[in-house]
């Protein structure tokens, strides 16, 4: 019975726009007052990036800080831009981690430039879903365009590149994580379909229960993560004594897997590991990999952008024999979070593996040109390589490398003033812009070095843990840093360390 419904109170019956106050119903906000809180928006950032140096890097504030100084409820009337503005600091800002303040050294840099924020506004504007081609034609095009030219600069092989005229190509993920997932089921597909044609008689189950993959230990944790959450067991490999995952090992491992009765498929190679930056040797795990049919992914995410600069493609050393290569423009290469760039010589892995198509997404172009819902988890993707479009462009590949080759000089920098003093030891050689060191001595002396100077509040570092060997990690995280930050790091360490050698 269809519902009448006139039938209905007068009040929740059609009412004409002109009985409404528009403003309020629609937009809270018309184009005049966005251009003012957009130029007042663009000032402050200006403002707090340039005068970074001037705020305590890590803030001061305790779980639970920030629910005393919001409404309990949201406003039921819109309130003025300015009043969201004058909250910035005393609500935001008090319990921010400057990630760019050139006194931060933990973890690993996020990169940040004004051409990429300008393109995320760019990018909110248009405000497209660029699932398929037709969703967006240019969201597609310009990303398959900008990972050419990425993988150009990278020098990788062509038969990477979508301008090879194959299969192959491009796309940018959220995170490597989700291409270090995407990878996974792509080489298991793959796997499973070659299984199933030599021994038909296997069900899936049985096929997946053999299912192996293999990583360095030194590997991130999203590796491990992708095997859990792909189904499938994974290997952590011991490296030789520089942290380096051989072929040999490798090979050792894959063929007693498969005297057990077990079939390997995958293989991560981690180029520039967390913990330390060390690499994998790439050339001796693909030939492993080639001679044994198994799936070959490059994790690069952080050291991956070095490779812009010709004079360090040496680590990365038969990358020809992988299957996919992953790394993040996001860390390194002055393009905002999220841009995690991955290229697949045989897409068709992934394509199959994700290949869910309901009438409402199919369209006439089908085929003609990717559609990158089908190479990564989520349905819904942004407008992400104008980031890379506005980056490539306003500083040109010449200003990138000089960019990554000042880091990695800065690097050095505080590597030589660890060796002059000799109380400090090196623990990783440095190659990019991560340097690894510690006091001499017990783990627990390097511990409470630590919690000294984070305590000190001055800059911010994290440690971490190989072989039971405990040290602390400084990276050049900032495009802010200059020698004088690097100095004014190190009188800070060397004061911490001063403190607590005395007291020992």
């Amino acid at each position: 019975m269809l519902l009448n419904i006139w039938n209905l109170r007068s009040d929740l019956r059609y009412q004409p726009i002109g009985n409404l106050e528009k403003k309020t119903l629609f937009d809270a906000m018309e184009a005049k007052e966005f251009k003012d809180f957009s130029s007042a928006m663009t000032n402050y950032i200006a403002e707090y990036l340039e005068n970074i140096r001037d705020r305590q890097v890590v803030p001061s504030v305790k779980p639970g800080y920030l629910r005393p100084l919001v409404p309990e409820q949201a406003p039921e009337k819109p309130e003025p831009w300015t009043a969201v503005m004058d909250d910035i600091e005393r609500v935001i800002m008090s319990g921010v981690t400057h990630w760019h303040s050139p006194r931060f050294h933990a973890y690993f840099p996020t990169a940040n430039s004004y051409p990429a924020i300008v393109a995320d506004m760019l990018s909110g504007a248009i405000a497209c879903i660029g699932f398929t081609w037709i969703a967006s034609p240019a969201c597609t095009e310009l990303e398959v365009v900008m990972l050419d030219w990425l993988g150009q600069m990278l020098g990788l092989p062509e038969e990477f590149l979508a301008r090879s005229g194959g299969e192959a190509g491009g796309v940018i993920q959220g995170t490597a994580s989700e291409a270090t997932l995407v990878a996974l089921l792509g080489a298991k597909a793959r796997t499973m379909q070659r299984v199933k044609e030599q021994h038909p008689e296997w069900t899936e189950v049985e096929i997946l229960s053999k299912l192996v993959g293999y990583c360095n230990k030194q590997a991130h944790s999203s590796v491990e993560r992708a095997g859990l959450l792909g189904g499938v067991r994974l290997r952590s490999l011991k490296p030789d004594n520089k942290r380096r995952l051989r072929g040999d090992t490798l090979k050792e491992a894959i063929e007693e897997d498969v005297r057990n009765g077990l079939i390997p498929f995958y293989v991560v190679a981690t180029l520039g590991t967390t913990s330390s930056c060390a690499f994998d040797l790439l050339d001796e795990i693909g030939d492993v990999c080639q001679e044994k049919d198994i799936w070959l992914h490059v994790d690069a995410a952080y050291a991956g952008s070095a490779f812009i600069c010709p004079e360090y493609r040496y680590l990365m050393k038969g990358v020809e024999k992988a299957d996919s290569f992953n790394f993040n423009p996001h860390k390194w290469m002055l393009v905002n979070f999220d841009c995690s760039a991955m290229w697949l010589k045989q897409p068709r892995w992934i394509v199959d593996a994700f290949n869910v198509d309901p009438l409402y997404l199919k369209h006439d172009q089908q085929g003609s040109a990717p559609d990158y819902r089908h190479w990564q988890i989520p349905l819904g993707r942004r407008f992400r390589s104008l980031k890379l479009w506005f980056v490539l462009r306003l500083y040109g590949v010449e200003n990138l490398q000089k960019h990554i080759r000042k880091q990695i000089a800065l690097a050095h920098l505080f590597e030589k003033l660890c060796l002059d003093d000799e109380r400090f030891e090196l623990f990783e050689e440095v190659t990019m812009g991560l340097v690894c060191y510690r006091l001499k001595g017990s783990n627990d002396i390097n511990e409470a070095l630590l919690r000294r100077i984070n305590g000190r509040g001055k800059i911010h570092l994290v440690p971490s843990k190989v072989d039971d060997v405990y040290f602390l990690r400084l990276a050049i995280c900032s495009r802010f840093s200059e020698e004088s930050d690097i100095h004014e790091s190190w009188q800070e360490i060397k004061a911490s360390a001063d403190e607590i050698l005395a007291e020992k």
